[in-house]
């Protein structure tokens, strides 16, 4: 390249980031023979390295990181770059050699990080160590062939190692003490998500370096160790997460006083929290408990952790929350699916608190006056339990994102108090409770809502139109209240086009949250450790807590939506009420919802044919209804369409054509409606029967309703048998001369027999009328 001209002599160059897509732009460094750093992330190159880097014998530093080179590493010009300190290869489609044999002469070789590539086995180990003394290795997410392997034989060799992360390799075999007994300086490691098995292996030498040790998702089993804690007094963060560990936590992790993140999640262990872990990890802030056995107070009434921020105790078997906790800095807390009982505890409501769940628990009585004073709550789930009376009206205007009160025995009217969340709310679920009274218009004034779960309730009136205000909504079910009046045809100027990123909870998800302390501790200390809680505030609260869940009736059936699959989800439930009148063919007009159910209210009038513009619907349900006509012959057009179900109402003509999609329709899907025929169904259809057509325009639904009976079909077959009958007579009276003896002879007696039947009774009684 021309551009280089004259740099012999350049010692740095950096074209990060600069979307250069030729690899003839990468052929112009070569000449650059001094230079000792270069940096070429994200720049577009693709293809093989070419080889003419070999020229560049000077390099110390290569970072090649996040662009789309190809090719196996041990057959690229890296391995003739025997003065390479630093390699960074991360984010491309290389296979890495797991022996990495072809580097065992780059004796200054300190770090290697290389993300994202895919390891691949060698059938050559050799028996000869490597000449270089690793400081720092990365291979994360490099097992795309998801093949099981024992650990790199050179690492057996390596003894400066302070960083090490091995997570999603696959990796085989028991937890590798041997790498931190060899490593006395290593401050970081990391083999979450591979295939290790057997106990806890410790070290026989203290880990006075380590900051972080993470074993999460594995196979690891049986008792925690006993002494734990004695190699790893100095530990900062520990993740033990989604093993198979059991058993009591051991008290000795008491000793490890530097702690400030600690992952018991998801393994069988059982018993109560030490209290000498209460008392002696004062630094924690980060303390994760979910998914185990665990019972007693969900802390110790003897502790002091005066930072701990964030508890997860969910999914266990605790049976108290300690009033000790109003002393903590808590800012998440979460208590849910435990076997919490009595009043909630009022001193909740002294801890600022940004999240509070403590749904699936036997909380009763009602919802604390106190947490009135939860002023910078952003989530609040009490959903499973059995509180009841009605919601306090002191809530303030408090930034909170998520209300969620479902599956309890509240009552009464909504009160104004939720009127302070309109700029903010973004998820209000209160179904299955006793509230009453009409929905208020004020909730249309939620411009952020996404999701309004209000089935199962007491709620009477009409569908108020101010609802046609939320713009931002995603799913809508008003199922199973006293719902009257007819669907505000305003309701298609809401676009229900799932939920955006932002509206997906609220909070730090524990995945979340773990993986950004990790950031804070690893890559050799190189990320400045932050203050924790400016770390967890810097958030903003933008992620969930827990990882939403909601519950929505589709395919006949309730199921849970979390996650991605929430985000692309959307849909309206307005089914089991007394909804009236024809259904809005703008409903056609929402082109991006999933699921559509109607079913068992008193719709009349026709299936709106622009229903057939639904092309994302999955599930739609008009069943129990009295919809007459003819079923739109363009709804096959649906072909994401899963669940179909027209059953019971007044529907006549045939069924559509079974194709796409409804080839899979089975009768029930038309069943009570005795006028239709076709397949599925056992009736057949006669030639009079027309296929479906195109529903009546808006007009015609105005017309005389005839209920059951399609008067155009009924004047069409009446015409055509009286037709058939007398040409039937004709033609037999014109071919058979015996028949039509007969037939003219019949006619000549019921002639005579009428006659007679005239004069006997008419004529006769006028003579003795005039006799009298």
């Amino acid at each position: 390249m021309q551009e280089f001209d004259g740099l012999n002599n350049l010692k740095e160059l950096d074209l990060s980031q600069n979307a250069i897509v030729s690899i003839s732009a990468l052929n112009g460094l070569c000449e650059l023979k001094t230079l000792r750093e270069l940096d070429v992330t994200g720049s577009g190159f693709g293809d093989t390295l070419p080889w003419c880097l070999a020229n560049l014998t000077s390099l110390r530093l290569l970072d090649i990181t996040s662009n789309h080179f190809t090719g196996n590493i041990a057959r690229s010009p890296l391995i003739n770059l025997t003065s390479l300190e630093y390699l960074a290869i991360s984010y491309n489609k290389f296979e890495i050699p797991i022996s990495f044999k072809s580097f065992f002469n780059h004796s200054k070789l300190k770090f290697i990080k290389s993300l994202n590539n895919t390891l691949v086995e060698e059938e050559d180990f050799p028996a000869r160590s490597p000449s270089f003394q690793l400081i720092g290795l990365r291979l994360s997410n490099s097992n795309h062939g998801h093949i099981t392997r024992s650990f790199p034989r050179f690492l057996y060799h390596q003894h400066d190692l302070i960083l090490v992360e091995l997570s999603r390799t696959d990796f085989i075999g028991k937890f590798p003490c041997w790498l931190l007994d060899n490593n006395t300086r290593m401050e970081t490691l990391i083999l979450s998500y591979n295939s290790l098995v057997g106990p806890l292996l410790l070290p026989t030498r203290h880990m006075t370096n380590l900051l972080m040790l993470d074993i999460s998702n594995n196979h690891l089993e049986g008792f925690l160790p006993y002494k734990i804690a004695s190699p790893f007094q100095s530990l900062e963060s520990f993740d033990l997460s989604t093993n198979n560990f059991e058993g009591n936590i051991p008290s000795s992790f008491g000793d490890m006083s530097a702690l400030k993140m600690l992952d018991f999640s998801n393994n069988g262990l059982s018993g109560e929290i030490p209290v000498h872990l209460a008392k002696g990890c004062s630094f924690l802030f980060f303390l994760i408990l979910s998914n185990n056995k665990l019972k007693g107070p969900v802390l110790p009434y003897q502790n002091n952790l005066p930072h701990l921020q964030v508890l997860y105790a969910d999914n266990n078997s605790f049976t108290e929350i300690p009033s000790s906790l109003y002393r903590s800095a808590l800012l998440i807390l979460d208590v849910s699916g435990n076997q919490l009982a009595g009043k909630i505890p009022v001193f909740i409501g002294n801890i600022s608190l940004w999240v509070l769940a403590m749904a699936g628990n036997q909380l009763e009585g009602p919802i604390p006056i106190e947490f009135c004073r939860l002023e910078g709550l952003r989530l609040l789930d009490l959903s499973e339990n059995n509180i009841t009376g009605a919601v306090p009206s002191c809530f303030s205007s408090s930034p909170i994102n998520n209300i969620r009160l479902s599956k309890n025995r509240l009552d009464g009217p909504l009160p104004m108090a939720f009127k302070n969340y309109s700029t903010n709310l973004m998820e209000l679920d209160l179904s299955y409770n006793q509230f009453s009274g009409s929905i208020p218009t004020w909730i249309g004034s939620f411009s952020n809502l996404s999701v309004l779960l209000l089935q199962n309730n007491s709620f009477e009136g009409n569908i108020p139109k101010e609802l046609c205000n939320l713009s931002s909504l995603t799913m809508i079910d008003l199922s199973f209240n006293n719902l009257f009046g007819s669907i505000p045809p305003c309701i298609s100027k809401i676009e229900f086009n799932g939920m955006r990123p932002s509206l997906v909870g609220v909070g730090i998800s524990v995945d979340d949250s773990r993986h950004i302390f990790k950031l804070m501790l690893h890559d050799l200390r190189m990320v400045l450790l932050k203050s924790e809680i400016e770390t967890i505030k810097d958030l903003s609260y933008d992620r969930s807590t827990k990882a939403e869940e909601v519950e929505f009736l589709t395919k006949g059936m309730p199921l849970s939506y979390k996650g991605i699959v929430l985000y692309l989800f959307s849909g309206i439930n307005l089914s089991h009420n007394k909804l009236t009148g024809p259904i809005p063919p703008e409903i056609g007009n929402l082109s991006h919802i999933k699921v559509l159910n109607l079913s068992h209210n008193n719709f009349t009038g026709s299936i709106p044919v622009t229903f057939s513009n639904l092309k994302s619907i999955e599930s739609l349900d008009l069943s129990y209804n009295r919809l007459h006509g003819k079923i739109p012959s363009q709804l096959t057009e649906l072909t994401f369409l899963v669940v179909f179900y027209l059953s019971y109402n007044n529907l006549s003509g045939r069924t559509p054509q079974r194709i796409f999609q409804f080839a899979n329709f089975e009768w029930s899907s038309y069943v009570g409606n005795p006028l239709l025929c076709g397949e599925p169904l056992p009736r057949k259809c006669s030639a009079t029967d027309s296929p479906p057509s195109t529903p009546r325009t808006a007009v015609n639904d105005t017309e005389e309703d005839f209920g059951f009976m399609d008067m155009d079909v009924f004047y069409m077959s009446f015409a055509g048998s009286y037709v058939t009958v007398v040409l039937a007579i004709v033609a037999i009276l014109l071919i058979n001369p015996y028949w039509r003896r007969a037939w003219f002879h019949l006619v000549e007696v019921s002639i005579t027999s009428c006659y007679y039947f005239v004069v006997d009774n008419l004529v006769g009684r006028r003579r003795c009328f005039h006799w009298k």
